[in-house]
């Protein structure tokens, strides 16, 4: 396809509809409403098919974005999908949820000259989407190879490593400790911005290439890393339980009733379903006033879940400016627009409750900004004599999170001094066998790297264990003949093909 002209590209993106503000803060529909056909196709018209795209080496796991791109200017959806899915296994899902500003529409060359860059991430979840709602399936025949494979957490990162394993011809058994699988896509992230619709579809995919999900599997309790290696037969392991511990502040108050992390409340309503009580037996009470302590994304989930669990006031206190604030702009906009109020440079230092021990009162101080500290932002630094009181009967911590000590405390892995696991460059561990990554290894971190680091941990076990990089593949359907063997590369993702005679 011909490259195209800066002078061709429309300044504006294509219209995206979403619910109006103040319908949506009161309801769990989904608040970015997505292209439809022909805002997908204008969209995609201007992309500059860049021929070495920056976009495709921004992304954690190396999409072919132009490539897709063009097959939808084409109207090729079923090969502009299956070109996306030979990198990744959630479309749908990351195309809402990555931060596709700080990555491959961050590097976008159309952003110059006041240019908005290509909408990829929404591209991505059109045609996820359009996927879902037309059952596409890749019709193939993995030949199953002698490996067992056994994969802790059901996140985004074990996700990824599940579904390449299983391409390579592995068995894959994914052990879950909550009743539901998905992780942090099914507990961390409300419904009004990923669907359980959507990631139940998601996961569906990775079933049909074989991968088996046991849920109410705690490892660590049940039984432990060293057991999966030796009496329950797997050859090889991977860890990928994120990082779901939340912390606080240590400040006074703290243990009030009406204090709670991020993690329980969005677990509370999005795995358990508070937010449709009674109908779901999972009550939570949320006050009148709510204080939401942090700006990233989390709190950005907890504060607009917060306003739909019926809060009248929802109240951000952050330490830093806006500028600073590590949350996804879009997040930030949709939750200034769904009345959030934000006490930027401002940070607690006790919470105050009543005589019945319910909290009432957030006290909290002024704060400037000094020199840089290690994340490159400013320090905030506190302003004597500043401190103020508002009143709050809700308080929410959503300020990061820590590993859960579990698998360090019943296995022989190496811990850092954090408590994460340590891992090589090849994401292996301490233990033979056995690899990680995702949140557990990095701390909190996005979606899409966690699914890098899954696909990298593939490759790593599938070295380890000496398995070819090539699987045979079953698809007629790309070559129009009844029986056609495909060699993939499971890397590099190059394809030959041989007619059956």
């Amino acid at each position: 396809m011909a490259r195209k002209t800066i002078r061709n590209i429309p300044q504006q993106r294509a219209f995206m509809p979403v619910q109006d503000p103040a319908e949506r803060a009161r309801n769990f529909e989904e608040v970015a409403l997505g292209f439809d056909e022909a805002n997908a196709l204008l969209e995609s018209e201007r992309c500059l098919m860049c021929p070495e795209p920056a976009c495709v080496a921004a992304c954690p796991v190396s999409i072919d974005i132009p490539g897709f791109i063009a097959k939808m200017i084409g109207k090729d959806y079923r090969g502009a999908y299956d070109l996306m899915t030979d990198s990744t296994l959630l479309p749908a899902v990351c195309g809402r949820v990555c931060p596709q500003e700080d990555q491959c529409e961050g590097v976008c060359a159309v952003a110059v000259n006041g240019l908005e860059p290509v909408a990829i991430g929404r591209l991505e979840r059109w045609l996820g989407d359009k996927a879902i709602a037309e059952h596409w399936k890749k019709s193939s025949y993995i030949e199953p190879n002698r490996f067992r494979i056994g994969v802790v957490g059901s996140g985004p990162a074990s996700m990824a490593c599940a579904a390449d394993l299983a391409k390579a011809g592995c068995s894959v058994t994914i052990h879950e400790a909550l009743h539901a699988p998905g992780g942090v896509l099914r507990y961390g992230i409300p419904e009004f911005r990923l669907p359980n619709s959507v990631v139940d579809a998601e996961i569906a995919n990775l079933e049909a290439l074989g991968v088996e999900i046991k849920c109410n599997t705690l490892v660590g309790r049940l039984f432990t890393i060293e057991q999966m290696l030796g009496e329950m037969g797997f050859d090889a392991v991977f860890i990928g339980v994120g990082a779901g511990t939340p912390r606080f502040m240590d400040i006074p108050g703290e243990n009030l009733n009406g204090v709670l992390s991020a993690n329980e409340l969005l677990t509370r309503c999005n795995l358990m379903h508070a937010g449709d009580f009674p109908n779901y037996d999972t009550p939570l009470g949320i006050g009148r006033r709510v204080a939401v302590i942090g700006a990233g994304n989390t709190a950005m989930d907890a504060m607009r879940v917060s306003l739909r669990l019926g809060a009248e006031e929802v109240h951000c206190v952050y330490r830093r400016t806006d500028a600073e604030c590590p949350a996804r702009k879009e997040e930030l906009h949709h939750a200034q627009e769904e009345g959030v109020e934000f006490h930027w440079l401002t940070a607690p230092v006790e919470l105050v409750g009543d005589a019945d021990n319910n909290v009432q009162t957030i006290r909290c101080i002024r704060m400037g900004l000094g020199e840089p500290d290690s994340s490159g932002r400013r320090r905030p630094v506190p302003i004597e004599g500043s401190e103020f009181d508002f009143a709050a009967d809700t308080v929410v911590y959503a300020i990061g999170t820590d590993p859960n000590p579990i698998l360090g405390q019943t296995s022989k892995l190496k811990l850092n001094k954090w408590g994460y696991i340590e891992t090589d460059a090849d994401l292996a561990t301490s233990l033979a066998g056995v690899y990680a990554g995702g949140d557990i290894v990095t701390g909190a971190a996005t979606v899409i790297l966690a699914m890098g680091a899954g696909r990298k941990a593939a490759r790593s076990i599938r070295r380890y264990l000496g398995i070819r990089d090539t699987a045979v593949v079953y698809e007629p359907e790309k070559t129009g003949f009844e029986n056609t063997l495909f060699g993939i590369d499971l890397c590099e993702k190059n394809f030959t093909h041989v007619k059956l005679m």
